[in-house]
């Protein structure tokens, strides 16, 4: 049995907790939060923490097998030359993609992370995954736009799922992204996904993917025929909103991830669907096209909002903390302990694993992180904030 307590706790159950005790068993399970009116009296076996204690993070979008390509992309190219560049990065040995995969992957249960929605493309991290301290829910993605070769596309994922069935992870196919899944393709996969209890799609990331859908021009198309990808059939969604909401699958919980180039109208749209969820990942978004979601809208959509770490293909870091510092940085009017619900609470609920994750509350097991050096007069993160894994 373990005791925890800080300057405040939040617990998402309720408003923050002054100086609250925490009593979890040694596997994390949490037996009960006692509140203490702010009067913690000195107590035996209550580890005190300076700080504020939170659930452990649920990054809701990371490429965990794109750990190898650290600082391998040049920053600021924008979406079209990062994609052509990941194309150009694949002959890597093996060992070095797995080996670098099982650094991030322990580097982010140290950092907080308790559960996380992981795109795979391979099977390259599912023993690591399988024998991970995070719960990883896999997405397997799809894409090609060769309308012709979405019986090949889809061959491959179905394998990719059997591969995953056998190492006993959760796995659910999904779309990369609006531009690169033709309509062949789309409603092959959305016959394969009626049973997902979540979707994910990379949604708005760049300027271009607009204009290839509607007229199939701009920088995507010359992306894709300087990689020889380009088909001379294309058969495409003619828009955002379309795409999902006639070819993603209704069936469960869908998370929408980057946004950085979402407008009103939009937003409003897709928002009808129900059970979505919008996702930031500010560090790539900044190394990608060095621009941000427009956060304050889609708070007054109403926008459910998540955090992810994208893959440090397009970031520095795998930090749900630095993700935060970023948003809070540029976006100061986000109070700290909204912040703090889109990196736990929202994320478990948009993961469907709200029953453990997300919350401090008995019987569940979220883990347990606290966050030192910050401004507790006033709640805010400084550049200083650091994480430590409690439980």
């Amino acid at each position: 049995m373990k005791r925890f307590s800080a300057q405040f706790i939040f617990t998402n159950a309720g408003p923050p907790l002054k100086r609250a005790i925490i009593t979890a068993e040694d596997d994390g399970t949490i037996v009960k939060v006692e509140e203490s009116k702010g009067e913690l009296k000195e107590r035996q076996s209550v580890e005190f923490y300076n700080g504020i204690i939170v659930p452990g993070f649920v990054n809701s979008h990371c490429h965990l097998e794109l750990s190898h390509l650290k600082g391998a992309i040049p920053e600021g190219g924008g979406l079209a030359d990062f994609l052509m560049n990941v194309r150009k990065l694949r002959n890597y040995d093996q060992e070095e993609i797995i080996s670098a995969a099982e650094r991030e992957d322990e580097s982010l249960f140290m950092e907080g992370v308790s559960l996380c929605a992981d795109i795979c493309n391979t099977a390259a991290t599912f023993d690591i995954k399988k024998r991970s301290r995070i719960r990883y829910i896999s997405l397997g993605e799809v894409f090609g736009i060769d309308p012709e070769k979405s019986g090949r596309r889809m061959d491959e994922l179905m394998h990719l799922a059997k591969a995953a069935e056998e190492a006993g992870l959760t796995f659910y196919p999904v779309p990369h992204s609006t531009y690169t899944v033709p309509l062949p393709l789309f409603r092959m996969l959305r016959e394969k996904s009626t049973g997902n209890k979540v979707t994910s799609i990379h949604f708005m990331e760049s300027e271009s993917e607009a204009a290839f859908l509607k007229d199939h021009t701009g920088p995507m198309r010359r992306a894709y025929e300087e990689s020889g990808l380009m088909s001379e059939k294309l058969q495409m969604p003619k828009d955002n909103v379309t795409a999902i909401m006639d070819e993603v699958t209704p069936a469960g919980n869908l998370i929408l991830v980057h946004n950085t180039y979402a407008d009103r109208a939009t937003v409003a749209a897709v928002n009808k669907r129900g059970n979505t969820f919008w996702c930031l990942c500010p560090g790539s978004n900044l190394y990608i096209e060095n621009k941000l979601p427009p956060v304050e809208m889609l708070m007054e959509e109403g926008c459910r909002i998540v955090i992810g770490t994208d893959s440090l293909s397009s970031n520095k870091k795998l930090s749900m903390l630095a993700e935060m510092k970023i948003i809070q940085e540029h976006f100061p009017s986000v109070k700290l302990e909204e912040l703090i619900r889109w990196a736990t609470v929202n994320g478990a609920e948009a993961l469907g694993e709200g029953d453990t994750y997300g919350t401090i509350e008995p019987g569940k097991r979220p883990g347990l992180v606290v966050i030192e050096d910050i401004d507790l007069p006033h709640l805010k993160l400084l550049a200083e904030s650091s994480v430590t894994r409690l439980i």
